[in-house]
């Protein structure tokens, strides 16, 4: 509602509008968001928004203060703006947020209660004047556990569609896990009582059994609890700004572009010696070390400018190392939002080589590549030996990437229009360049036969493998469970998200992705002081008692492989089961 005498666009920004009426909205077709109690209505944003439109409507009907701005930047062009959107100046330029500013459409009166996005396969009722409840937009908040089953997943997550929830779904049992070392695994998982649904299949079982782990282990969804985790979140916030932890230290990267040019210097130096096998592992080695910055340029966080820091992503990415910025871009920005959901993380969607959840076996729309990842027989064979493919695969993960990127570009798949439209072709240069000098100029012109452009393409590329494992270390083991939507920003990512515990002197090896959990908490830290932020983020996951996932590299690694052995057993074992059903001749699915 609009206040008595008052007319116009800004009155109209500042009018109340219910819960049930943003229902409708979405209903509609409209793109709503809900960021720091505003309402923005972003359909004219979705084809401009430079890390693509499906980041937006993971967060459409949803309360994305947290997911979508990774809190406010306190630094003096943001001050400046406070009668914006705040929470906005941590990923958007001046510029940017003026034009978000002018998508509000009205507010809310706080507590908001969370919509499954349409994206998600939530289902939204129109809106008519009769059917408006005056306590529907801040009263009768759902603060019991059982409010997890509302809207809380796609159709097609057994947990959900049960016509009942268990006991133990609705009130779970709290088992006060504090330690660094908690991190979700159905293998730590005790037996569990299901005679109350034995409907299920053993899949669904699987299913239920993650869930109530996590269920176990985590602060209760309740509001209260959860609202306090949001506070907590961004008071921490507020003293890492004070800390001085947003702050690039530059003489950092001095040492990085010094790392790169000596890497690539023995590169030449070694092809020009005929060391081809050799020149082609410092190539790999650059190229593995080049990622870290072009990360860290991805998120905005080495310049804290949009524009400069594209730049130095796509020279970095492009043209240097043949790769698509934009591509992760596209795909990093919607895994920071739906960090570890089969059906909507790209990060983890690797059907028909390799699954870390059961739940891969029932052939899944990916949300993202909008295509089902059909669990066929190329995926039944390889699932089942993914523990011993995963290095082999992860070695020659580079050659994927490719083509991902070129799939991006040649298709235009990033946006054309608006302040960025030069993105694409910024990047088309960049591959042509790249094609210029590393295929014309160093294997064809500088390498004498097919044998020796064998070896440099392999080694150089099979040595980046290991990169590849610390990208997925971080989340391979951790927990793939949908806990619903009202479970807070933080807790998420704390519960989807593991750090690699190792000494300071290995942090160039690493170049931050030791430090996940973290970065997925605070995207737009500086890589360099991530280790220092890790203390602050310990702190808070004790005093609120969320576990906080670290191990050693070694341990890590272990604990991926058993994931993928784990999923491998329960492949075999669904084989087995309709193997046994199609000798009886039965029809009753497993």
């Amino acid at each position: 509602m609009v206040p008595n005498g008052s007319s116009g666009p800004a009155c109209r920004q500042q009018a109340i509008l219910t819960r049930r009426q943003i229902e409708g909205m979405i209903a509609d077709g409209r793109n709503i968001v809900i960021v720091d109690g505003k309402v923005l209505k972003v359909d004219a944003w979705l084809e401009y928004h430079p890390g693509g439109d499906k980041s937006i409507r993971h967060v459409v009907g949803r309360d994305a203060t947290d997911e979508v701005a990774g809190l406010a930047d306190t630094s003096e062009p943001c001050r400046r703006a406070s009668w914006l959107i705040t929470t906005f100046c941590s990923f958007h330029s001046l510029e940017t947020r003026q034009r978000m500013a002018s998508f509000q459409i009205g507010r809310i009166e706080r507590p908001w209660r969370n919509f499954l996005p349409p994206i998600q396969g939530g289902t939204f009722r129109s809106y008519s004047d009769e059917d408006e409840q005056p306590d529907q937009n801040n009263e009768g908040y759902d603060t019991d556990q059982d409010s997890i089953s509302e809207d809380a997943s796609v159709p097609g997550t057994p947990l959900f569609d049960a016509i009942e929830q268990p006991d133990f779904l609705r009130r779970p049992r709290r088992l006060g896990l504090r330690e660094s070392s908690s991190v979700s695994s159905i293998s730590s998982a005790e037996s569990l009582d299901l005679k109350q649904t034995p409907k299920l299949s053993h899949m669904d079982v699987r299913t239920q059994e993650e869930i109530k782990l996590d269920l176990d282990k985590y602060p209760p969804l309740d509001h209260a609890t959860q609202e306090n985790i949001v506070r907590r979140y961004r008071q921490l916030d507020q003293l890492i700004h004070a800390e001085g932890l947003y702050q690039c230290r530059y003489t950092d990267y001095m040492v990085e572009v010094s790392r790169y040019a000596l890497l690539f210097g023995l590169c030449l130096l070694f092809l020009h010696l005929g060391w081809y096998g050799t020149s082609g592992l410092f190539l790999g080695l650059f190229w593995h070390q080049l990622v870290f910055t072009a990360h860290d340029a991805g998120h905005t966080g080495i310049t804290h400018n949009y524009v400069y820091d594209a730049i130095i992503g796509v020279v970095i990415a492009d043209f240097l190392g043949g790769l698509s910025i934009g591509w992760w871009k596209r795909n990093h920005n919607v895994h920071h939002i739906v960090t570890n959901s089969p059906e909507h993380d790209p990060d983890i969607e690797h059907i028909p080589l390799l699954a870390i959840s059961h739940r891969f076996f029932e052939s899944l729309r990916s949300t993202f590549y909008d295509r089902v990842m059909t669990y066929d027989c190329v995926a039944k064979f390889s699932v089942r030996y993914q523990h011993l493919l995963y290095y082999p695969l992860l070695a020659l993960g580079r050659f994927n990437l490719y083509v991902l990127s070129w799939e991006f570009l040649l298709r235009g798949l990033g946006p054309r229009k608006g302040a960025v439209w030069w993105h694409r072709w910024f990047e088309i240069a960049g591959h042509v360049f790249f094609w210029t000098w590393f295929g014309y100029g160093m294997l064809y012109r500088s390498m004498p036969d097919a044998r020796s452009r064998l070896l440099f393409v392999m080694v150089s590329h099979m040595v980046t493998g290991p990169l590849h494992v610390q990208i997925t270390l971080s989340h391979f083991a951790m927990s793939t469970a949908d806990l619903g939507i009202h479970e807070s920003f933080p807790q998420k990512m704390l519960r989807t998200t593991m750090d690699v515990d190792c000494p300071p002197w290995l942090d160039f090896i690493h170049g931050g992705l030791q430090f996940q959990a973290i970065h997925h908490l605070y995207p737009r830290i500086p890589r360099h002081n991530l280790r220092r932020t890790q203390k602050l983020v310990q702190g808070f996951c004790d005093e609120l008692g969320i576990p906080y996932a670290l191990y050693g590299f070694v341990d890590g690694n272990k604990r991926v492989v058993g994931r993928l052995a784990d999923v491998a057993r329960q492949a075999a074992i669904l084989a087995q089961c309709q193997r046994v059903l199609a000798r009886e001749g039965s029809s009753v699915g497993h």
